[in-house]
């Protein structure tokens, strides 16, 4: 899911039959970004900075190399960047549909993803419009 951390809409949502990483999805999915947009993702999209030139990749730690207190603070802020995807996720989700697992014809799933995706966008949009007076 590809999700405007200015205006919160969701932008495109991609799937594959079965189970299959992030990540892999990504490259498959051949997405045509400009290398000007920086991308906020996770830490599950090691070697995506070959992908693509502007990337906010957190930083991974290991057994051998934890992390400093100054790379967890960078990590922190990475997060509170991308947290306004999640909540998105989330949005969709609220609709059981989306959120567990679905028993509809496979062909349907990418269509009802969709459409859950555009009322939230609607909602999104419109979010304003209830402090509003007429």
């Amino acid at each position: 899911m590809i999700v405007c951390l200015l205006t919160g809409l969701i932008q495109a949502i991609r799937f594959e039959k079965g189970q299959i990483h992030d990540f892999e999805l990504y490259k498959n999915s051949n997405f045509d970004l400009s290398d000007e947009l920086e991308i906020s993702v996770d830490s599950g999209f090691q070697g995506i900075q070959k992908l693509h030139s502007k990337v906010n990749l957190p930083q991974k730690a290991s057994k051998l190399n934890p992390l400093n207190d100054d790379q967890k603070q960078e990590n922190t802020q990475k997060a509170s960047i991308r947290i306004s995807v999640e909540h998105t996720n989330r949005k969709c989700k609220i609709f059981k549909i989306c959120g567990c697992r679905f028993r509809g014809k496979h062909k349907n799933y990418e269509e009802t993803w969709k459409l859950i995706a555009a009322i939230v966008n609607l909602k999104t949009a419109t979010r304003h419009l209830k402090f509003s007076t007429y």
